[in-house]
């Protein structure tokens, strides 16, 4: 279990309860916001926004939830006042840990992440202490389930971009440069192949392997942050055996 997308399958089983359904509302809401206000509310040319609109559909947020969202950042005052900061750290054993933040208030929450490392094992570090340690890459995850012919699939993707094919025993994953996305998105979508997963993400170049007492903490500070208000993505190179 790697910490770039596995975590978040994780999360939609154990996520389904109201508190957890809400955060993640509010945390796509304010993506969408910050989309609109940085690059205009047309899909078209505003990846960053088509990528949160997606991340929206596949979490099923209620239409009016989006519109809002877009409303506030087309003009309204709610929105405007958002930073966005990038911080970096080390988490049990040495793990690399980035986390995107979307905040109104840089201080506290600096204080709040900073606490939270240091409580679970890790420590907040400086800018580009463990950022070399990976590359942006379109994601995309398909439920066997839903899909299951492993050879059309690795030609559709390959064929329009893809970079890896991975066949897991419940699903395929698809990895290729973020240019790559909508084409590949389009490929599934023509096909109608729906995916579990489909973003832009942070994919480690190596994975660091955690046992023990240091995988308990790491999963206590990935849950610890991916819960925290003002941050987006959290993305790691733990790697954590699924029984473990």
């Amino acid at each position: 279990m790697s910490g770039h997308s596995k975590w978040a399958n994780i999360k939609r089983k154990k996520g389904a309860n109201d508190a957890i359904r809400g955060k993640v509302t509010t945390k796509i809401g304010r993506e969408i916001t910050v989309a609109v206000r940085m690059g205009g509310s047309d899909v078209t040319g505003n990846m960053r926004l088509k990528l949160a609109l997606s991340k929206a559909k596949a979490n099923n947020i209620p239409k009016e939830n989006i519109q809002r969202a877009i409303q506030k950042g087309m003009g309204a005052a709610d929105g405007s006042s958002y930073e966005e900061l990038f911080y970096e750290g080390y988490g049990p054993a040495g793990s690399a840990v980035m986390i995107d933040i979307l905040t109104d208030n840089r201080n506290r929450t600096a204080a709040d992440i900073r606490h939270l490392f240091s409580k679970n094992g890790g420590n907040l570090g400086e800018t580009g202490c463990v950022g070399w340690m990976f590359k942006k890459k379109a994601v995309f995850i398909v439920d066997r389930e839903s899909y299951d012919n492993e050879e059309d699939l690795m030609l559709l993707v390959l064929d329009a971009g893809a970079d890896d094919f991975k066949a897991e025993d419940d699903s395929f994953e698809i990895i290729a440069a973020p240019e790559d996305f909508e084409a590949i998105a389009q490929v599934l979508e023509d096909n109608k192949i729906e995916t579990v997963e489909a973003e832009v993400t942070m994919v480690p170049d190596t994975t660091v392997k955690i046992e023990g007492k240091d995988a308990i903490k790491m999963m206590n500070l990935i849950e610890a942050l991916e819960e925290h208000d003002d941050v987006q993505n959290v993305y790691s190179n733990y790697d954590i055996d699924e029984e473990e």
